[in-house]
């Protein structure tokens, strides 16, 4: 699942629990299918007081498994068209490591607007223990260390949780998530998981990968600041059982960035 992606401001979510027993179930309930993905994103609704005309672009998105853990990079090419001001071209690459038992992450991120851009962010992060709390090392833009609270986790591991939850029967998630893709620390992600939508005869012709059931799923994420009572924004989506998101839905409130699926291909599990 893609939980990484802000093309307004600060790069999220978006985008990434708490026990041993509940991760071990997690891992073996959800039985993740590498794959890498195509989708075109285009404009969805705007209010008047958005300033937003058009948006257009591509993202691909590669969720590989290791034998130790998942790999993820997504890369996106967004251009947003304003009604009174030039349009702005937004490139990201995010690239993360997530180890399998929750407890180590690697990430890193690069973002430019218009070819220009800051410094990409770099580093890693650890938790003490599943349902400890722990650091993040971060050695670019420049090094600093932040805490994370207990009961955070990172994105694989949230995407595998939100499965394993609704395959449960249960309609809502809230966890601690950080994703390093800004310098902030973990974020609030608060999740309604929809009742079970049966596979799309028509999605499956396209790949094996699309012929699963799954959950119309929406994420509220909210900054960092405890104090904040709205989300910076909500991502909905189309979330199937073997972590493959068909369609997604990023909201801003004032306006939305849809992305549609063009092309998947499974990715080789390892042989360990």
């Amino acid at each position: 699942m893609i939980e990484h992606f802000a093309p307004r401001g600060p790069t999220m979510a978006a985008l990434a629990v708490v026990v041993v027993g509940l991760w071990g179930a997690s891992a073996a309930a959800a039985e993740i299918a590498p794959h890498r993905a195509l989708y075109q994103m285009t404009l969805g609704t705007t209010k008047g007081d958005s300033g937003v005309a058009s948006a257009s672009g591509t993202m691909a998105y590669q969720w590989g498994e290791a034998c130790d853990g998942w790999t993820v990079e997504q890369r996106y090419r967004l251009k947003m068209g304003y009604s009174e001001q030039s349009d702005v071209d937004i490139s990201s690459n995010f690239v993360t490591w997530e180890a399998k038992d929750g407890l180590h992450y690697r990430f890193n991120q690069k973002e430019t607007r218009n070819g220009e851009g800051g410094e990409p962010i770099h580093g890693e992060a650890h938790l003490d223990a599943p349902g400890k709390g722990g650091g993040a090392d971060f050695t670019s833009p420049e090094a600093k260390t932040i805490a994370l609270p207990a009961g955070t986790i990172f994105p694989s591991a949230h995407t595998i949780l939100l499965i394993d939850k609704a395959k449960a029967g249960e309609s809502f998630l809230s966890r601690q998530v950080f994703d390093g893709s800004t310098e902030e620390a973990a974020v609030l992600v608060s999740g309604v998981i929809g009742p079970l939508v049966q596979p799309d005869p028509e999605a499956a012709k396209k790949s094996p990968l699309l012929n699963r059931p799954g959950w119309r799923v929406r994420l509220a994420f909210f900054p960092a600041d405890q104090a904040a009572e709205k989300p910076e924004y909500e991502l909905g989506m189309l979330l199937l059982d073997n972590g493959v998101s068909r369609d997604m839905t990023i909201d801003y409130g004032d306006y939305s960035i849809k992305a549609k699926l063009d092309d998947i291909e499974a990715l080789p599990k390892p042989g360990c």
